[in-house]
């Protein structure tokens, strides 16, 4: 895998088949990106787990934290690694110590660590890195567009929001580069972020 460019059917496959992601390194911060990161992608019904020692047993947006990925009692589909990069090859390797093991090692931007990358992919794991999921959803959604960002359209009109705050957006359309998923579909299916997917 190319690792300094991702295919956005890739990237499509990876939001749209992962329902469960433990987030090592979340910030019980409000104003952290780790923090937006990890509620954003709540909000769009995917099984968020929080992982910070500092934070064991307490909750982040309804959440009980866990101290290592080791003590998550359930099966984590993809593991999104929101730490510094020297850290990331020991994150992988409790991360392929899990049974099972998650599908995908993700790394957020500017985190990216070749070393782990390459013991991920020869266990079987798919990688990405210096990218963020919610940035990625968000642009592959046209989600990005919509709210104004980058849409090359300048307006003092709110965009309308419909239902309870959050617009569900389908990643199940074609985009401008093209191919579909269906990840917010099934978000869509399971309204509360707080239970399982």
């Amino acid at each position: 895998m190319n690792h300094d460019s991702y295919p956005d059917n890739y990237i499509r496959g990876i939001l749209n088949t992962v329902k469960s992601i433990a987030m090592v390194g979340i910030s019980p911060k409000d104003n952290r990106p780790s923090y937006f990161a990890f509620k954003y992608l709540l909000e769009r019904g995917y099984r968020m787990i929080p992982v910070n020692p500092g934070h064991a047993g307490r909750e982040i947006l309804g959440q009980k934290v866990y101290a290592t990925l080791a003590d998550i009692p359930e099966p984590v589909d993809m593991v999104d690694i929101f730490r510094a990069a020297q850290f990331a090859p020991a994150v992988v390797d409790e991360a392929l110590q899990m049974q099972p093991k998650p599908a995908v090692i993700w790394m957020q931007l500017t985190v990216r660590s070749d070393e782990a990358a390459a013991r991920a992919e020869a266990a079987g794991l798919k990688v990405v890195m210096d990218r963020c999921p919610k940035i990625e959803y968000g642009r592959l959604s046209s989600e990005i567009g919509w709210i104004g960002v980058n849409s090359r359209t300048l307006s003092s009109k709110r965009a309308p929001l419909l239902g309870k705050g959050v617009q569900r957006l389908s990643l199940n359309r074609a985009t401008m580069s093209g191919g579909t998923t269906d990840a917010a579909e099934r978000a869509a299916h399971n309204p509360d972020p707080a239970t399982k997917v």
